[in-house]
């Protein structure tokens, strides 16, 4: 595979670029280094320029690749690509591209990591502004080689043709283009595109030369291919323009999804405990995009530009205040959506595109989330989780524009359940749980937005339940959150069970199998507010106070003196009682612009958690600093605990810095199959551990906890998990070290039985979740839930292993 080496002035300005060409390459993608900047002042600030001998240094690195495409942004950078020529000493083939700078990498990202040839990629890189000046100066239809197209040329084989089409808004553009062009056989097959609309003409092969054909969404394309492949090609090519390249974001319709098959959905996942039946009622639709008008008169604009400005202010200002009436998860997902709908990213480009080209302000709100839409979903990972917020927001502000009502949870007198594909974080944090009894999603899994808010509001949810659309609004359902059951026109009989089942008495504050075996129960909490009502809940102590509320949305660590205030009024709500304090997570889907790199390209395996502190030990020391001065301030037992933990050296050391601050109890969070398979060792060097079975699961599984269609795997209960958490529970009887859970399997009544019996000694949750927890284990004794635990272990897939655990227990 070719190599690129990206020269710049400027670092960041690589960086961005190339974290912008390897999201358009879903997978392979050639290695691409930065050659920036010219070194650093004396006081640490980039010098902007370039140095040829870093140039040098990038080409001898890719020696063992197939050639090296140099690309240069402006001035200097060509003479020092040049003089780098002189320098190098690898013997591998080197082009230096006139291309420019963005657009020319991204399409020779896409072209390398088709395996094209040095020269093809050169050849493509070169082409690159194809699309832009189709778009702004519309001229002859070009072919991918940059020359007038007469049409289709003669093909040499007899070729295989289909009439799609483009369903996805903005047709082929950079994204969808770069997807087409990495299809497996494009090139052997020799696809073609032609856009019956112009008669524009491009090879498969080329993302500029597709995006220059200016589709868009609603164009009919004749696909054409040759070869032997060529019908499994265009198969496959068929498959992505029908999906929509990924970019479908309307929620699907009743008529579109799979009718349920007898009178339960097949497979779902329960997330949140309990049982409820009610009317089923669908989430109200998005929606549709605004038709695009004649551009405003110049004189219009300016006010127009005001108006939409407004109504985001509007629509942040009414986030905002429901954030401030809401508690725990909900206010601080309504408080990052509020700010997100002024965010300059977005309100910016809407705001330049009415004032500049005259555009409608909902219309402009519309491209401009589009295209932020895009950015995130080409990201992938958890980046791409802020697509729903986006869209969210998005309908929330052109609604408030065009005098419509907003999308979302409908209001109604009566109790229901509600339906939906997923939920906006805004959507799931204002449901009120005296109306909506229970929820059904068809995506989702048990880690998502939706499950732990549902489980904080106590109401019984399901994800993952394929089919779910399909049934019809008014039809009664009978929902049990704890097994995953969502049963279509239940019986009388089972209804009249539902009516009879006994109220879930309040927690009484003391945890504990039925022949006494003390498991203590406790909660997840986030602030100084939370503490308290985790308090009156009868949790008997903080399992995990998760410290990033007091570094989020800041530019700059919170000084000591501040964090000891903070940290003072969770451990003054618990005196005498266990106070587990989580030091920084930062990184991953919690980005802090003083600890995390941008751009990171996997941040969830990157630097987060404890990693953080190799670059910034000052904002851990700190941390540590403020924890011991409220720890000695209050009368709570203090224990503290690192997360993102890989090796017995870190633990060790984390521990050992710990101590020397005055923290007597120290452990770390095990979320790592390393940390797990090691914990024999890792255990004997810490004071406790805590399993955070979040995390432990997605990446025993490999599985994004945020991708719906992985629920599946992303499931606590997957035996492989199973297995992990009974090697740190045996370990943890070996070493006689308190094994603990503060991730959200705890708040699984069944689960909590077979963790207990797996050897975790306490369970931390939402604090709804402990009447339920604590009923479950006080019908169960100890051997129950070992047996239960062992059924459980040597099940073969999650559904296997909640039956088996069931069945264990006489259920």
């Amino acid at each position: 595979m070719i190599g690129i080496v990206v020269v710049s002035h400027s670092a960041k300005l690589a960086e961005a670029a190339v974290s912008l060409a390897l999201a358009m390459v879903p997978s392979g993608h050639p290695r691409v280094l930065v050659a920036a900047g010219a070194g650093v002042e004396r006081d640490g600030s980039a010098i902007i320029g370039t140095d040829a001998t870093v140039v040098a240094a990038a080409i001898d690195e890719l020696s063992d690749t197939d050639g090296v495409l140099v690309l240069m942004d402006l001035g200097s950078a060509v003479l020092s690509a040049e003089l780098a020529l002189e320098f190098v000493t690898a013997t591998v083939p080197v082009t230096l591209s006139a291309a420019p700078f963005v657009e020319g990498l991204l399409a020779a990202t896409v072209r390398a990591a088709g395996g094209a040839s040095l020269a093809e990629v050169a050849a493509e890189a070169e082409s690159a502004l194809t699309a832009k000046r189709g778009q702004l100066a519309p001229a002859e239809p070009v072919s991918a080689a940059g020359q007038p197209a007469a049409g289709p040329a003669a093909p040499a084989a007899p070729r295989r043709a289909r009439r799609l089409v483009l369903r996805n808004r903005l047709g082929l553009h950079a994204r969808p283009a770069a997807l087409l062009a990495s299809e497996n056989g494009v090139g052997a097959a020799e696809v073609q595109v032609r856009l019956e609309r112009t008669g524009a003409v491009a090879s498969a092969v080329s993302p500029t030369a597709l995006m220059g054909l200016g589709s868009r969404g609603g164009d009919a394309v004749e696909v054409s291919a040759a070869g032997s492949q060529a019908d499994e090609v265009l198969d496959r090519i068929e498959a992505l323009v029908e999906s929509g390249f990924g970019e479908l974001d309307e929620p699907a319709s009743p008529s579109a999804a799979p009718a349920p098959t007898g009178r339960e959905l097949a497979q779902p996942i329960g997330v949140s405990p309990g049982r409820a039946a009610g009317p089923v009622v669908h989430l109200a639709p998005a929606l549709d995009a605004p038709v695009e008008a004649p551009a405003l008169p110049s004189d219009q604009r300016a006010l127009a530009a005001e108006r939409l400005e407004g109504a985001a202010s509007t629509v942040s200002t009414r986030l905002a205040e429901r954030a401030e009436s809401s508690e725990g998860a909900a206010r601080d997902i309504l408080a990052a959506t509020a700010l997100m709908a002024t965010d300059p990213g977005l309100i910016d480009a809407a705001t330049a595109a009415v004032r500049d080209r005259g555009t409608e302000p909902a219309r402009a709100v519309w491209d401009a989330a589009g295209a932020l839409i895009d950015l995130l979903a080409g990201v992938g990972g958890r980046t791409a989780e802020r697509v729903a917020d986006v869209r969210d927001v998005r309908d929330r502000i052109v609604a408030e524009l065009s005098g419509r009502s907003v999308p979302g949870v409908p209001e109604r007198a009566e109790p229901f359940v509600l339906i939906a594909r997923d939920l906006a974080p805004a959507d799931t944090a204002t449901l009120d749980p005296a109306s909506c009894v229970a929820l059904v999603t068809e995506e989702g899994g048990p880690t998502s937005h939706t499950a732990i808010i549902a489980r904080s509001l106590g109401i019984p949810a399901v994800v993952a339940a394929r089919g779910a659309l399909a049934i019809a609004e008014g039809t009664t359902v009978l929902v049990d959150g704890e097994t995953g059951r969502v049963t279509v026109d239940p019986s009388a009989a089972e209804l009249a069970a539902l009516a009879m089942a006994p109220d879930v008495s309040a927690f009484t504050g003391h945890g504990a199998t039925a022949d006494g075996h003390p498991v203590a129960l406790m909660a997840n909490v986030g602030s100084g507010e939370e503490a308290q009502a985790a308090a009156r809940g009868g949790a008997e102590g903080i399992g995990l106070l998760r410290t990033e509320f007091l570094f989020l949305g800041r530019a700059e660590a919170p000084s000591v003196d501040e964090q000891v205030a903070a940290y003072r009024g969770v451990m003054a709500a618990f005196p005498g009682r266990k106070v587990v304090v989580r030091t920084l997570d930062a990184g991953a889907d919690k980005p802090l612009p003083f600890v995390t790199l941008e751009g990171e390209e996997n941040p969830a395996l990157g630097v987060r958690g404890l990693r953080t502190a190799r670059r910034h030990p000052d904002i851990l020391d700190a941390q540590l600093t403020a924890i011991a001065e409220a720890a000695a301030a209050e009368t709570a037992r203090v224990q503290v605990m690192a997360p993102m933990v890989a090796t017995v050296e870190e633990a060790a050391a984390f521990v050992e810095l710990c101590h020397r601050k005055g923290i007597a109890t120290a452990g770390v969070m095990i979320e790592t199959p390393a940390a797990a398979v090691s914990a024999p060792e890792l255990l004997a060097a810490v004071d406790f551990a805590s399993l955070g079975t979040n995390d432990l699961t997605q990446y025993t599984m490999a599985a994004d906890r945020v991708v719906g269609e992985l629920a599946e795997l992303n499931d606590p209960w997957q035996p492989a998990v199973l297995r992990l958490i009974g090697t740190v529970g045996a370990a943890g009887a070996t070493t006689r070290t308190p094994v603990g859970v503060c991730g959200e399997a705890g708040a699984d009544p069944l689960l909590a039985v077979v963790l207990v019996g797996l050897g975790v000694s306490s369970l931390s949750m939402a604090v709804r979740a402990l009447p339920r927890v604590a009923q479950r284990l006080g019908t169960v004794t100890l051997d129950e839930c070992r047996r239960a635990a062992e059924e459980a272990v040597a099940a073969s897939s999650p559904a296997e292993a909640r039956a088996r655990a069931r069945a264990a227990l006489g259920g």
